[in-house]
């Protein structure tokens, strides 16, 4: 499973129009962490589709299954260190705050 390694020139693209969608879809009655929820859900499902589409069997993606979550799961923890790295880089600017102490 090596796909998520190769970022294409409409990488950053594709993952902004769901940024976008998950932002529309914030609204009163339904906040971040419930967008995020739904988010991640869909992630996993989607996700899981795709891991069903690379085995040949049922049979074959029991046994390919940890391999599966260990995949998905390290990747996610990759992206999101970085984004979090991002935020605490860049804080100020992307979360609006004027810090005129520094």
């Amino acid at each position: 499973m090596a796909y998520m390694n190769d970022v294409d020139d409409k990488f950053y693209e594709r993952a902004d129009a769901h940024i976008h969608l998950s932002n529309d879809q914030i609204t009163e009655d339904v906040g971040r962490g419930k967008v995020s929820s739904s988010t991640m859900y869909s992630t996993a499902r989607f996700n899981a589709w795709v891991s069903a589409c690379s085995c040949d069997s049922r049979e074959n993606m029991i046994e390919d299954k940890a391999e599966m979550l260990e995949y998905f799961v390290s990747e996610y923890k990759k992206m999101l260190d970085e984004n979090l790295d991002d935020y605490i880089e860049n804080f100020n600017e992307y979360m609006g705050v004027d810090d005129k102490s520094a």
